[in-house]
């Protein structure tokens, strides 16, 4: 059996480069995906340590489900609005958006 430390690590490095790819980015979708990754290093840490402490109950894994399912409806979510923006001013560059302002 895998031991806890090298899914511990594993998140660790996805978060990093999660937040990472959030502060560097001047691209809208590249900070989307810097976002998905950071999720997903949550949804190692809920199931890994729902294995690890509790085998037969489950709370972990329905915890996972539960940030999947947000992570889908914040992608969607974020992506139309990138595309309502797009449409507006033909850029996605976050340092030149203001339309937000009026």
């Amino acid at each position: 059996m895998i031991p806890l430390e090298w899914y511990l690590a594993l998140a660790a490095v996805l978060f990093c480069t999660g937040i990472f790819g959030v502060l560097t980015r001047r691209n809208a979708i590249g900070i989307l995906m810097g976002i998905e990754l950071m999720l997903n290093a949550a949804n190692i840490n809920l199931v890994a340590f729902a294995r690890y402490m509790h085998p037969t109950i489950l709370t972990g894994h329905i915890f996972a489900i539960f940030v999947i399912t947000i992570a889908a409806a914040e992608a969607a979510v974020g992506l139309a609005i990138i595309i309502s923006i797009y449409r507006n001013i033909e850029l996605i560059n976050v340092d030149k958006i203001n339309v937000m302002k009026w």
